[in-house]
């Protein structure tokens, strides 16, 4: 006798990426995983590599970059709650993410917006110094 053996449930990266809402479309997880944002086990895959509970990611997503561990499989978006139990980030992920946010809310302390737009004078000097660079 042969035995049967039972599948491994398994859903396609992109697919899965979209389901935890990592990206807005398919297509942009797709696009990710191809330029190298995303890492399995340490390893760059294919947008359809099969995705399995236990597995470890890292997300690179703008300036952040995410390190999850796959506790759940959807091929369907649900809403933000749902999608949260799909994945639990480490903790050493959360707090480089904390760090770096900190750090930028840090560079943009220094900056204070005019409060009204630059009269006739202050043009002619901004266009001036726009001149500098051009020398």
């Amino acid at each position: 006798m042969t035995e049967l053996s039972v599948p491994v449930p398994s859903v396609r990266l992109d697919v899965w990426l979209w389901a935890a809402r990592f990206f807005r479309t398919r297509s942009l997880a797709k696009q990710a995983i191809e330029t190298g944002k995303v890492d399995v086990a340490g390893q760059r895959p294919k947008s359809s590599r099969a995705v399995r509970v236990g597995e470890q990611l890292q997300i690179s997503r703008g300036e952040e970059r995410y390190e999850v561990n796959v506790l759940g499989l959807s091929d369907q978006r649900g809403p933000a709650p749902v999608a949260q139990q799909l994945y639990a980030e480490t903790d050493a992920s959360k707090a480089r993410r904390a760090e770096q946010r900190a750090q930028r809310v840090a560079m943009r302390d220094g900056f204070q917006a005019p409060e009204h737009r630059p009269d006739k004078r202050a043009r002619r000097l901004i266009r001036a110094l726009g001149d500098l660079d051009a020398m």
